[in-house]
């Protein structure tokens, strides 16, 4: 009986706290997002600074990996961006 008392509490409480959140994020006119793209392109704009260490940390917070692993895939999108950006300056000479 207790359990189910606490967990009908844990939820009101959850709620309470995802209102308030939700609050402050219409009141600071900001829009949260949690998909793969937005993640994406804080890295995406730290490679473009040159940071790529910062990239690097950045994205092991984010997918909770190592630091080869983050590595490996902040050089990839590296790569990729700089393919692009290339691709984009031919294209328009």
């Amino acid at each position: 009986m207790s359990t189910e008392i606490d967990l009908i509490q844990l939820r009101a409480r959850v709620a309470e706290l995802e209102d308030r959140l939700k609050f402050i994020y219409d009141h600071l006119h900001i829009e949260y997002s949690n998909t793969p793209e937005a993640k994406n392109k804080e890295i995406i704009d730290l490679i473009k600074k040159g940071n790529k260490i910062e990239a690097i940390r950045i994205y092991r917070e984010i997918f909770n990996v190592g630091l080869a692993e983050a590595k490996e895939e902040v050089e990839k999108m590296e790569a990729l961006y700089y393919r692009v950006e290339q691709n984009i300056i031919l294209l328009y000479s």
